[in-house]
């Protein structure tokens, strides 16, 4: 396969900085009791965000349930959606980055139940449009698919080009050629995450996507730029080295501030009433709700709930995870709780 980018300079001032951000990462799990926990944490969030960039309307709490194997009320194709997603996410210790059959096998297990072409690369043409029935993109000829896809995988394979580019120029490729009929920005972001973990196993759990779908405009900018009448994939990994960069400090944050709350009350009890067990239940299905929200479920004023949110946060029961208008509550088993 010909080369579809050429080099940028800013490049090597890029990767520099990730490698900078991977030590500040193993610091700070290294200071961390337990950071199995925010792995799988991490990784909920990047699934949920995944499927959230292609219209699932379910919430980060209510993914989570899903995760978790609670009872989750919503739409039963957006609840098939993160299950799948999880589950081809889970299984990435199984996958040959390289190979095509671990790829339709991840197609497999992504779109179970969801499409019955699950794992076999489409056989119709495909268009990507926008909000106003625009066509952005059409896919490769069907015909075209299965060879363009080997020789990708044999060009990733074999060229001593650095990770972090190849992984974001396999991921745009993907896009490009469109190989399913559907399913195949969450394919390209599962394996861009893949080939970075082969690279570094901390890959395996940062919230890539979870930054993708922050910065979704500039997502689709970039891809749009990369193929904008022609292959030119550098727009595109341009923007993929700020996002790795940006997730791995968000999760280097995120793992010092769980270390510095580790422990605040250790050894110790907490007596939760009523109230306390209906905000906690709230909060385990849906991570997202706000104060005022849970005053009308619980029939108690803000103020009383903020103050039901601060003991129970206090008691390491709940912690808070991004900002305060677009970040989310996470519900912690605690050993010594009593109700």
């Amino acid at each position: 396969m010909k080369p579809f980018f050429e080099r940028q300079s800013e490049w090597d001032d890029a990767i520099g900085r990730v490698y900078a951000q991977l030590e500040r990462v193993k610091l700070a799990e290294d200071r961390t009791p337990d950071p199995l926990v925010l792995r799988r944490e991490s990784r909920i969030r990047s699934v949920w965000s995944s499927v959230v960039i292609e219209g699932n309307r379910l919430t980060a709490g209510q993914a989570e349930g899903v995760v978790n194997g609670q009872p989750v009320y919503g739409p039963a194709r957006d609840i098939a959606e993160v299950q799948g997603a999880w589950a081809a996410y889970e299984a990435m210790g199984s996958y040959d980055p390289v190979s095509l059959d671990s790829f339709l096998a991840a197609h497999r297990l992504l779109t179970s139940g969801l499409l019955a072409d699950a794992g076999v690369f489409r056989t119709v043409d495909v268009e990507v449009v926008n909000a106003d029935g625009e066509v952005l993109h059409e896919g490769a000829d069907p015909e075209l698919v299965p060879r363009g896809m080997e020789q990708l995988f044999a060009w990733a394979g074999q060229t001593d080009t650095h990770p972090l580019l190849v992984s974001s120029a396999t991921h745009f490729m993907i896009e490009f050629i469109h190989p399913f009929r559907d399913g195949n920005g969450r394919m390209g972001r599962l394996w861009q995450t893949l080939m970075l973990s082969r690279w570094n196993e901390v890959f395996a759990w940062m919230p890539i996507e979870t930054l993708i779908h922050d910065h979704q405009e500039g997502y689709y900018g970039a891809l749009q730029a990369s193929h904008n009448g022609h292959i030119e994939a550098s727009p595109f990994i341009s923007f993929m080295l700020g996002i790795i960069e940006a997730s791995l400090k968000r999760y280097a944050e995120r793992v010092r501030n769980e270390g510095r709350n580790d422990g605040v009350n250790e050894g110790r009890t907490v007596r939760l009433d009523a109230t306390d067990r209906v905000i906690l239940a709230a909060l385990t299905t849906d991570g997202t709700l706000t104060a005022s929200s849970l005053a009308v479920q619980v029939k108690k004023s803000r103020a009383t709930v903020e103050r039901h949110l601060a003991k129970l946060r206090t008691a390491g029961l709940i912690r808070r995870v991004g900002a305060t208008k677009n970040g989310l509550w996470l519900v912690k088993q605690a050993g010594g709780t009593r109700s």
